[in-house]
């Protein structure tokens, strides 16, 4: 009777778990609006996000920023998060609160509008937009007061302003902050979102990778400083966590292109559970920040969200196993350093080059070769400044242990003898409201002369509507297939032996464009075209081939006559 009993407690325990298993299976999909997060352990009571815009990882590095500094020694973080393509402020911003790229939420550029938009978004929310992490936190929290303070008033239209109790876009970096801290001490908001825009600004105005620059990334540190001070005058700081990130970095006197300047973002995690000095090591994506967000205030992030949460921010959370992927950290810096559009390194004449290269890490060791192949732990170790006699791709790299290295910096030297045969006859010409490449041929040349790069260099006698044709005869010392590029702001045109080879033509910002060509060895007739129609002005020319890494055309491969 005992065994009898036993035996059909035992199988209705059994059938009772295989029923609570399906169903549990079941409801997986019961809500399509959202899917669970990771166990919540970290929960505070505060959140305050802080986008700077156009603040990128260089800029941490190279500027003054002790605030930012102590907030990566007693939290986490990683200087090489990234954004999403197309580096404009739009896409990027978009993808910061919505939990996914521009595939999804469908904000493709800065032209987007509610009412204008190229790409619908595969859903919507509240306000016929794709939904952020603010109409989900109204939704399933209502009792949270949730602000965003902006300095760029166009972040507004990315985002359900209905689901603000506090929403407010001043017309200065310093008003917003005043605004700021004035919300943290009344009203003690659980989230708040802060936008600054004076290093975009700067950046655009002054070029990134200046002392403008980084005298802008100092003064948005200052400013984190007093946002951070708020809160310890309002009583929370012991129940807040922070999150410092950028939507884009730059490049020049911009972005939206494809460089990593433009891409890689900070991200870092400050405040209540945040490991101390702890670098992220898996990869972060802009995205994952509002995932990061959902997580840090009880809320499950909708289905169509693509980030994750960064778990391994806070303690109690593992980071992922990433098997044999190496940690990135800090790219040295090959000096002459960049310079706007150029890249470092330079053109010497009648004079060697000395090659400095500078860790941003001061334990990690760099490695470096100069025939453009790419560094390995096995590489040189740079020891000093050393002197090139020849042209040369220098690249370097650190390393930091076994599992943490950079990626490659690159630096592109061009020695030449000014009594050589080496150079280039340029031609330069004036016009009127030129929106591409004019005809130069059936135009009077206003001044003619000798260059050794393909550089505008001052060449031009005013800043708009004027145009350069250069012509040399390339060197070439082995047969095969030559990749040529044009980086150019406006248009450009190179051909080889007048067969065009890359087109990048029109009014544009600085973009690249490529194109191949089968050569012999021997001189090749090669013809560069460039007009710029107002603003920005830059043109370089890059190449590959058999033996030779991509880089500016050397100029003692140019020749003035074949």
């Amino acid at each position: 009777m005992f065994s009898t009993q036993f035996h059909y407690r035992r199988t209705l325990r059994l059938r009772v778990l295989q029923i609570s298993t399906v169903l549990s299976l079941l409801c997986t999909g019961c809500n399509e609006q959202s899917i669970n997060t990771p166990a919540r352990t970290v929960q505070p009571k505060h959140v305050v996000l802080i986008g700077v815009d156009a603040m990128s990882p260089n800029g941490i590095i190279n500027a003054q920023t002790p605030n930012l500094d102590t907030m990566m020694k007693n939290g986490a973080y990683t200087l090489n998060a990234r954004g999403v393509l197309p580096t404009s402020s739009s896409s990027n911003w978009a993808s910061m609160v919505s939990g996914a790229g521009p595939e999804q939420h469908g904000v493709t550029s800065n032209s987007w509008e509610r009412d204008d938009r190229t790409l619908p978004p595969v859903l919507t929310g509240s306000e016929d937009i794709f939904p952020t992490i603010f109409s989900l936190a109204r939704k399933q929290r209502p009792e949270l007061e949730i602000g965003a303070i902006y300095t760029w008033q166009g972040f507004g239209r990315l985002i359900e302003r209905s689901a603000l109790s506090h929403d407010l876009s001043p017309e200065t970096d310093e008003a917003t902050v005043q605004a700021v801290r004035d919300y943290l001490i009344s009203k003690k908001p659980n989230f708040l979102f802060i936008h600054l825009d004076n290093v975009d600004h700067v950046g655009h105005h002054d070029g990134h990778k200046t002392p403008a620059y980084y005298q802008a990334v100092s003064g948005a540190d200052r400013m984190i400083g007093d946002i951070i001070q708020a809160t310890k005058d309002a009583g929370t700081f012991e129940q807040t966590v922070f999150i410092v990130t950028a939507d884009h970095g730059g490049i020049g006197y911009g972005h939206g292109g494809e460089t990593m300047d433009e891409i890689e973002i900070p991200f870092i995690v400050y405040g209540k559970n945040v490991k101390q000095g702890h670098l992220i090591k898996h990869k972060i994506y802009t995205y994952d920040t509002a995932a990061t967000l959902a997580f840090l205030l009880g809320i499950e992030q909708h289905l169509a969200w693509i980030g994750r949460a960064v778990t391994s921010a806070f303690t109690g959370f593992a980071e992922p196993d990433i098997g044999e992927q190496k940690t990135l950290i800090a790219a040295p810096v090959i000096h002459p350093p960049v310079s706007l559009y150029a890249a470092a390194g330079g053109l010497y004449v009648d004079t060697d080059a000395q090659v400095t290269i500078k860790s941003a890490i001061n334990e990690a060791q760099i490695r470096y070769t100069t025939d453009g192949s790419e560094p390995t732990s096995n590489s040189t170790l740079y020891e000093g400044p050393f002197t090139l006699t020849d042209s040369a791709v220098v690249k370097a790299k650190a390393f930091l242990g076994d599992n943490q290295q950079s990626n490659s910096a690159v630096g592109f030297f061009r020695l030449v003898k000014s009594n050589s045969n080496n150079g280039i006859n340029y031609s330069y010409y004036e016009g009127d409201d030129w929106h591409f490449l004019p005809a130069f041929l059936t135009l009077k040349a206003k001044a003619t002369g000798r260059t050794y790069q393909f550089r505008v260099d001052k060449l031009n006698q005013r800043n708009d509507y004027f145009g350069l044709r250069f012509v040399s005869y390339l060197q070439i010392d082995s047969a095969g297939q030559y990749k040529f590029y044009l980086n150019s702001d406006d248009g450009s045109k190179l051909y080889i032996n007048d067969q065009q080879v890359v087109d990048n033509d029109g009014a544009h910002g600085t973009i690249e464009r490529a194109g191949t060509i089968e050569l012999k060895p021997g001189l090749h007739k090669i013809t560069v075209d460039y007009f710029n129609e107002e603003g920005g002005i830059w043109l370089d020319a890059f190449y590959k081939g058999p033996g030779i890494s991509k880089q500016i055309i050397p100029a003692d491969k140019l020749f003035l006559s074949p």
